[in-house]
């Protein structure tokens, strides 16, 4: 995984971009999850969501060590 990468000319953290790409993903997810009312069934849902997010940028930001 290259360690900065150049976007404009600007050196920017790899890590910065899987952030904001996580955060759009989640951002989907959990409009998904509210749109068809399964949040009824989860005990706490900024946990679930918080939770969600941390498996969102895990998931992505191994992809980005390959």
């Amino acid at each position: 995984m290259p360690r900065e990468i150049a976007v404009l000319d600007a050196l920017m953290p790899s890590l910065l971009l899987v952030f904001l790409l996580s955060l759009l993903l989640q951002w989907g997810l959990d409009w998904l999850v509210g749109r068809y009312g399964l949040y009824r069934y989860v005990w706490h849902p900024p946990l679930f969501r918080l939770a969600l997010f941390v498996c969102c940028f895990g998931g992505l930001g191994l992809l980005a060590m390959q």
